[in-house]
């Protein structure tokens, strides 16, 4: 009985050390896949769409705010007010405007990257799974602060294979 126990305890240190590790940039893994590449375009043009929207909003209420500001001393203290309360309303929907094309903006962007995400989470699941790791890291986006790769596997060309 002896025996057995001190066995288990010389083996115990020895199967911690046989747990696999992983580390993968996402990142590059995500901005090489054609899908995402193409995503990645599309959002890039309806971003310009709405920029484009705002910009010549703002501009509208520039052009009309220079016109007020030069024909003020000649209007009457009625149309002086009802003149700002328009560019007051401009200004709330210029706001408006900027809020809703930036969760239709982000609605958009979930829409069009969460298949594409799934997708490389299930790889990467996938890839852990048949490798035996113990844990995959993100090496990109700032998350480890050492990655030791002599015991440690850069999994992302695998992942990127079991993806294509």
């Amino acid at each position: 009985m002896k025996k057995i126990i001190l066995a288990m305890l010389l083996c115990a240190p020895m199967t911690m050390f046989a747990q696999k590790f992983g580390h993968i940039d996402s990142q590059a893994l995500i901005s090489s896949l054609p899908e995402a590449i193409k995503v990645q375009s599309e959002l890039e043009a309806q971003g310009k769409i709405y920029e484009n929207e705002l910009k010549a909003m703002q501009d509208e209420l520039q052009r009309k705010a220079e016109d007020y500001d030069k024909t003020k001393s000649t209007m009457n203290a009625t149309k002086q007010a009802e003149t700002e309360k328009s560019l007051q309303d401009m200004y709330t929907k210029i706001q408006q405007a900027a809020q809703d094309n930036q969760q239709a903006f982000n609605k958009m962007q979930q829409e069009k990257l969460g298949p594409i995400l799934d997708k490389v989470r299930k790889a990467i699941e996938e890839v852990a799974k048949a490798g035996n790791y113990v844990y995959i890291m993100e090496q990109s986006a700032g998350q480890p602060l050492y990655v030791n790769t002599a015991i440690s596997e850069d999994i992302t060309a695998k992942v990127k294979a079991k993806l294509k």
